[in-house]
C-alpha cells in the first residue's frame, strides 16, 4: 500500500534569535507525489533537496506552508515513511538482524513478529544470509541494504531516499540503483529520492524535480519516459542547474 504526498507552499528557515534573523533555505515549494509514483528530486549541495525531504519525513518544521501524506498532515516522524541516509547509521554491536529488530521496538510488535519482519526485509533486499553478521563484516553496500531493510521492515507506504548511495563505488551504486528500482516496482511504495547526479535521477525516476536557488525553489519539473535516457532530456536538466 502506499499514499499520496502534497508539499504545499513549504518555506523552511533554520536559525533565527533575537539578534540574528533566520536564514531562508525554501521557500513556496510546491510539490505533489501521486501514490505508487517514483520522483527524484535533484540538485546541487545546498538548494534544500534534504530540506524537503525532511519536511516530510517530519524532523523538518515548516516556517509555512504544510506537507500531508494520504491527507494526514505531517506533524512529525511516524511509521508510514520509512527513510533512508547516505550514511548508515548501524550499530555496530548489532547485527543486521539486530539492527533492523531494534528499529522495529519502538512499534510495539512482539519478540517474534519482530524477527519475522526483520528477516523478511532482510530477504527483500538480498540479504538473507548477512542476517549474523556485524556491520564491520558487510561491505558498503550490504549495510546500505541492512539500512534500507530496516526502514522496509516498518512496512511503510512512503519511502524517502537521501543521497543513499552517494558513499558507494560506482559499480555497487550500479546494483543498488537496480535492487531499489525493482523493490519499487514490487512494492509499489511511493518513493521520493534526493540526489545531485542527473544520470542516476534519470536512471530511476519517472518523473525529475529540478530544485535550485538561495534560498531553494522548483525550478523545472520534467517527466520521465520509459526506455533509455534521452539525451535530449538530459542536457535540458543539465542547462536548468547551469542557469542556477
Amino acid at each position: 500500500m502506499s499514499r499520496p504526498v502534497r508539499i504545499e507552499g513549504l518555506s523552511v528557515a533554520y536559525g533565527g534569535s533575537r539578534r540574528r534573523p533566520a536564514v531562508p533555505v525554501l521557500e513556496r515549494t510546491e510539490l505533489d507525489l501521486a501514490a505508487g509514483s517514483f520522483t527524484a528530486l535533484l540538485g546541487p549541495s545546498g538548494c534544500g533537496k534534504s530540506t524537503v525531504l525532511g519536511a516530510v519525513a517530519g524532523f523538518v518544521r515548516p516556517a509555512a506552508g504544510r506537507v500531508t501524506v494520504g491527507g494526514v498532515p505531517v506533524i512529525g516522524p511516524g511509521p508510514d515513511r520509512g527513510v533512508v541516509f547516505q550514511h548508515y547509521a548501524l550499530f555496530p554491536w548489532r547485527t543486521a538482524l539486530g539492527n533492523v529488530e531494534f528499529a522495529l521496538k519502538r512499534l510495539g510488535p512482539g519478540r517474534a513478529e519482530r524477527r519475522r519482519r526483520a528477516l523478511d526485509a532482510l530477504a527483500e533486499v538480498g540479504l538473507a544470509e548477512g542476517a549474523g553478521k556485524y556491520p564491520a563484516q558487510l561491505s558498503g553496500g550490504m549495510q546500505q541494504r541492512v539500512a534500507l531493510a530496516r526502514a522496509l521492515a516498518a512496512e511503510p507506504e512512503v519511502l524517502l531516499l537521501d543521497e543513499p548511495f552517494g558513499a558507494l563505488d560506482a559499480l555497487t551504486r550500479a546494483r543498488m540503483q537496480e535492487l531499489l528500482r525493482r523493490l519499487w516496482q514490487r512494492t509499489g511504495l511511493t518513493v521520493l529520492f534526493v540526489t545531485h547526479d542527473i544520470d542516476e535521477a534519470l536512471a530511476l525516476a519517472q518523473r525529475v524535480v529540478v530544485l535550485g536557488g538561495s534560498p531553494g525553489r522548483v525550478l523545472a519539473d520534467h517527466p520521465v519516459p520509459p526506455g533509455p535516457v534521452d539525451p535530449d532530456l538530459r542536457a535540458l536538466i543539465a542547462s536548468h542547474l547551469a542557469m542556477d
